[in-house]
């Protein structure tokens, strides 16, 4: 059983039109993610799906592996089922799906996920979650909400704050990172499946796996991620990292 992690990138963005290739401290964004990559353990490769020669070309310049995929994606479970695809990619194998607008991970919970695949041949899909006790964090649509079983399978993913507390305790809330890991035979099954009504109202792809049946095991890390959706993104991200390398 092979783990490959795949990193879905595309050029066209209507918030950041050509994020992968902007330069944070002097390096393109999807090198950034894709050097983050190749420091999980035990993968069995790191490849970048796109269907831009420029993205493409850019990875080739560092030495990294780029996939030309179909330009009609409307989505990066799309591009990386079609990746997988292209791999060969045992239905058994897993496959872990990188933002490519990440670029800030810990590469070791790339590993924790893998390793709930690994270990049971029944779960088909995880994610990792973090605790956030901020309300003005929580508060914010962009920051994804869920909540989780006591087995640790999510129930329900949300842009509003969920749960309501309604009493008055102190909340708090589980943040998605927004990275997935899948074995190969349900993410080519998945992406054919049919969306449904709440992940139409609230575009979150997840949740068309929640809708057909399919759970979705939660990982808790007090790890962070940071992704770059937009210009200011990239200047805190290359703060961020600026500090980073200055510790």
């Amino acid at each position: 059983m092979k783990t490959v992690a795949i990193i879905p990138a595309r050029f066209g963005s209507s918030r950041f039109p050509g994020k992968p290739l902007a330069l944070i401290l002097g390096k393109p964004l999807i090198q950034w993610v894709y050097e983050q990559a190749l420091k999980v353990e035990d993968l069995d490769g790191v490849w970048v799906a796109t269907d831009d020669g420029r993205i493409r070309d850019c990875v080739a310049s560092f030495g990294g592996r780029a996939l030309m995929t179909r330009e009609d994606h409307t989505s990066g479970s799309d591009r990386l089922a079609e990746a997988a695809g292209l791999l060969n990619l045992a239905p058994e194998d897993i496959v872990i799906n990188i933002q490519g607008d990440q670029p800030v991970f810990p590469p070791d919970l790339i590993s924790r996920l893998a390793g709930v695949l690994s270990r049971d041949p029944g779960v088909v899909m995880v994610t990792p979650v973090k605790l956030v006790r901020d309300p003005l964090v929580a508060a914010n649509p962009n920051t994804v909400k869920v909540v989780f079983d006591r087995a640790g399978r999510a129930l329900y993913f949300s842009r509003s704050l969920l749960p309501f507390w309604r009493d008055g305790d102190t909340p708090y809330y589980y943040r998605h990172l927004g990275i997935y890991a899948y074995r190969v035979q349900f993410l080519k099954e998945f992406v054919h499946l049919a969306p449904g009504r709440w992940e139409e109202a609230e575009k979150l792809e997840q949740l068309r796996a929640l809708e057909h049946g399919f759970p979705i095991h939660i990982v808790e890390t007090e790890g962070d991620t940071r992704e770059v959706d937009t210009p200011e993104d990239a200047r805190q991200v290359e703060e961020f990292l600026r500090r980073q390398q200055s510790d």
